[in-house]
């Protein structure tokens, strides 16, 4: 593996030029003052609440997620670039869910092979021939991204279903306002803060043509004990909107009302972060108490908008994310500007020997995988655990995909010996509403903490930063 892009000091001038500010903080600053905020910041953090739990830990407990106090900072013009490619790919994203519930052109067309689609979990056949609200299926993606060098981005990720983080990247900026006021002085940082006035307005933009001139907006929580539940509640709060569990609503004639002190009140559009799996006992899981029974049948009948939509997993799968520049060829007639990792696809015999036999250079990933579970990353293991993991792919090809070990660029970060390189990946929220695309300039940097570690996931030890786009 190559040396890692330093986004601070890879120039053959020296410091990179949006860094050049934040340089000379950094070497002002005694390292006894960088620790004393970062525990201010801790504090701030626990004080508000804004934890996560991980399922499966044996302890149970709520977790914090370590937060670094150095900025990752990209310039206007990357950022610019960033934004074209991060439209791009989430129109052709909409345009493919549209098109396999619907005529299946691109299946016709070979594309992508059908199998990869019509047999997919995630894969909802209750959705086929069913028209959202404005064509659109993807209202909110959360776009994971790596860079490799100065030009180069990679999408690591589509998550196409309910993206989480969100509320992680406004309160980082929060935190970070409030500490080092002078450093939004010195560089003009372009704002995140209106995310949230974004995300309403593209909520109300996909409500049912029934619905009134100012819809009504509700967000769908499974309940205290999820693990993102700090998020729902932040962002009804930040939204204005009110926080529901399926029991709070009821469906009658098709139409989803809302449960209140002053009776039924109709419901037009729910931002739902339950799962696909769980939100009508009637259509899907009918054990499900997170849903509300009834509720596809309203949305069928287009009497209730959904975001995202249903079935929005198809897009999100690693095997058919290795399409993605074939299929935004295919409905945008146009060469994709944001570049995919390499993906070898296991289930193909050729890429299969391939990767078995270069395993110990590979990262190999679940499909359905995510949150860095299921994956091996052949530089990093042993060889016994290399061994095992080759079996499963013998046994289980079709469930496995294999990417080259990207040298994933680093960021100053504070750990406990100074200032270190550390290596991170960024997640731009991209809003899809019916009048329009809207991007907050940055979104949520995540950072893998431990020395020479590749996993930014904070259910596997990493961390998040601030991240500003500066006007320069």
């Amino acid at each position: 593996m190559t040396m890692p892009f330093d986004e601070m000091h890879s120039d053959p001038a020296g410091i990179r030029s949006p860094y050049r500010d934040i340089q000379s903080w950094l070497e002002s600053a005694p390292l006894e003052m960088l620790a004393r905020k970062r525990h201010e910041a801790e504090l701030f953090f626990r004080r508000i609440g804004i934890t996560f739990a991980v399922y499966g830990d044996k302890e149970g407990s709520e977790r914090l997620i370590p937060f670094d106090i150095v900025p990752r900072i990209l310039s206007r013009q990357e950022w610019q670039r960033l934004s074209r490619g991060l439209e791009q790919r989430v129109k052709a994203l909409n345009a493919f869910i549209k098109d396999v519930y619907g005529a299946r052109d691109c299946l016709n067309a070979g594309i992508i092979p059908a199998e990869l689609v019509l047999q997919n979990p995630s894969f909802r056949p209750e959705m086929t021939r069913i028209r959202t609200a404005h064509d659109i299926y993807v209202m909110i993606a959360g776009i994971d991204i790596v860079r490799v060098d100065a030009e180069t981005f990679y999408v690591l990720e589509d998550n196409a279903r309910t993206p989480s983080g969100v509320s992680y990247m406004l309160e980082n900026r929060e935190v970070m306002l409030r500490m080092f006021p002078e450093l939004f002085q010195n560089n003009r940082v372009l704002p995140v803060e209106n995310y949230t006035d974004d995300l309403l307005a593209t909520l109300k933009s996909i409500a049912p043509r029934s619905a009134t001139a100012d819809p009504n907006v509700v967000l769908l929580t499974p309940g205290v004990y999820n693990s993102a539940y700090y998020e729902h509640s932040f962002l009804a709060d930040k939204l204005g909107i009110e926080l529901v569990e399926g029991s709070d609503l009821i469906v009658n004639g098709d139409i989803v009302y809302m449960r209140t002190t002053e009776g039924l009140k109709r419901v037009d559009v729910i931002y739902r972060r339950v799962d696909d799996e769980f939100l009508d006992p009637l259509a899907f899981n009918p054990h499900s108490m997170l849903g509300v029974a009834g509720l596809m049948g309203a949305y069928k009948a287009g009497n209730v908008s959904l975001t995202n939509a249903v079935g929005t997993g198809v897009a999100d799968d690693k095997a058919v994310y290795s399409y993605m520049p074939e299929i935004i060829r295919f409905y945008l007639g146009e060469e994709a500007i944001l570049k995919n990792v390499p993906t070898w696809r296991c289930r193909e015999p050729d890429a299969l020997a391939y990767v078995l036999e270069h395993i110990s250079e590979l990262v190999v990933k679940e499909v359905h995988g995510s949150g860095g579970y299921g994956m091996l990353v052949g530089p990093k293991a042993d060889k016994a655990t290399r061994e095992a993991f080759a079996e499963k792919l013998r046994a289980n090809p079709e469930n496995y995909i294999a990417q080259p070990t990207l040298a994933l660029s680093t960021v100053p970060t504070l750990v406990d010996e100074g200032i270190a390189p550390r290596h991170v990946d960024l997640r731009p929220f991209v809003l899809s509403g019916a009048d329009k695309i809207r991007i907050v300039p940055g979104g949520l940097t995540r950072v893998a903490l431990r020395e020479g570690s590749l996993v930014v996931n904070s259910s596997q030890g990493g961390g998040t930063k601030d991240t500003w786009v500066v006007d320069q």
